[in-house]
């Protein structure tokens, strides 16, 4: 799991020694912890009693350029983003009720067809046509809205209950936008709708949390249906779904992850879907190695679709070295991928009736340099370039098995703290 990690610290040493100034800081002022769910210091329970009203918010904007080789790339500018705004107050001395909202612009500042990515599938057009080897934009401007309170129980044990009309079923990894190994990347994992991610943004979600000092379990009740990524609204649908998940801190620093979601949902792409399957695993580092800062994320999921249970699998992992005022990181991922879900013709020797089901996969190594830190802000630049693997009965359609991407990158981010 962790070659990726030491090729990139090998690179990393070779190019520029020791020594470690943090940009991206993990530690948080009096009263608050780190939520490694939100990537972003949360109000401990207790905190504003005496205080007030406590508000965090957070932040992280790109503009890429990228350019992808083959009949189905081209180039292209596009700016993914994220916004968070966490506001909450003490009730008491045990009890803490926060709102969460997170939000995006990328249903505008997305093209038409949807953010390059070779291999990438998931959700549909305005015109009801699937985006194929395109990232979708994420639900505009809103992409969770959350109501919790939390209860503490005791010294080491807390109990939360929240309420979201859009917002995260307690399914799958830690979502990628909030995974600190995958802070620099603008793009989505390509196995994000193969049992990982996906659930981050879903309707109707009520659940609850419980912490019992290393460990946490969560329960969520939610309703299935993937939202229409080109409209702009907020729905309330009924609850037909379910997710469990179960955490363990093995250290302060890492972790490990299981979840289970039964989800009713129907899809035009995968005709008699009734409803899915999906199940997740996930392993979280943080650590100091030689002067250098090291995160590092491995996700295994799986989508099984019933009633004909047809299932696929994804594997990540993936890696943020943190060295002086530059990171060096990169993503490898081996998932299976359906003809249909690609839009690629059947062989003209194959069996036209038969959705063949292929092993690809998809390797990224990036840089990105913190040029410039005001306050609360800081912007870098950077290059990534990712090659990926395509069987050879799909080589034509991607003009080569291994089509490749390189993309220029400016990244924007911040985050602050008011206590009134």
């Amino acid at each position: 799991m962790r070659l990726l990690a030491f090729t990139l610290w090998a690179a990393s040493g070779a190019a520029f020694g020791g020594g470690s100034t943090a940009v991206h800081d993990q530690s948080c002022g009096q009263n608050e912890v780190w939520d490694s769910s939100m990537s972003m210091c949360m109000p401990s329970v207790g905190a504003a009693s005496s205080q007030g009203a406590i508000v965090s918010a957070r932040f992280n904007a790109f503009g890429v350029f990228n350019a992808a080789s083959g009949p189905r790339g081209g180039a292209q500018f596009a700016a993914p983003n994220m916004f968070m705004i966490d506001a909450g107050t003490g009730i008491g001395a045990r009890q803490f009720l926060n709102l969460d909202l997170m939000g995006t612009a990328e249903r505008w500042t997305y093209p038409d067809h949807g953010y390059t990515e070779p291999l990438q599938i998931g959700e549909v057009q305005a015109n009801g046509t699937p985006y194929v080897d395109a990232q979708h934009p994420h639900s505009s401007p809103i992409m969770g809205l959350t109501l919790e309170e939390t209860i503490k129980l005791g010294s080491s044990s807390r109990l939360a209950v929240f309420f979201a009309p859009r917002g995260e079923s307690t399914d799958g990894p830690i979502a990628y936008m909030h995974r600190e190994s995958a802070r620099d990347d603008p793009d989505a994992p390509l196995g994000h709708h193969v049992g990982q991610d996906v659930g981050h943004i879903s309707s109707t979600v009520l659940g609850a949390r419980l912490d019992l000092g290393a460990w946490r379990l969560e329960a969520s009740a939610f309703n299935g249906t993937e939202p229409e990524p080109t409209r702009v609204d907020l729905p309330i649908a009924p609850i037909n779904s379910a997710a469990l998940r179960i955490s363990y801190h093995l250290t302060p620093s890492d972790s490990v992850m299981a979840s289970a979601a039964k989800v009713d949902q129907s899809d035009a792409l995968y005709p008699g879907t009734r409803s899915a399957t999906r199940l997740s695993g996930s392993l979280y580092d943080h650590l100091t190695f030689e002067g250098a800062d090291i995160d590092q994320s491995f996700v295994f999921g799986s989508i099984s679709r019933h009633p004909n249970s047809r299932s696929s699998v994804s594997f990540l992992d993936e890696v943020l070295w943190q060295l002086d005022a530059s990171d060096f990181w990169g993503r490898v991922e081996v998932l299976q991928r359906l003809r249909s879900e690609l839009r690629i013709p059947a062989s003209a020797r194959g069996d036209t009736q038969v959705d063949d089901e292929r092993w690809v996969s998809a390797l990224t190594f990036g840089v990105t340099h913190w040029a410039l830190r005001y306050r609360h802000l800081e912007m870098g630049m950077g290059a990534a370039i990712t090659m990926d693997v395509v069987p050879a009965e799909w080589s034509s359609a991607y003009g080569s098995r291994t089509p490749v991407t390189g993309r220029l990158l400016l990244q924007i981010r911040g985050s602050h703290r008011w206590q009134r």
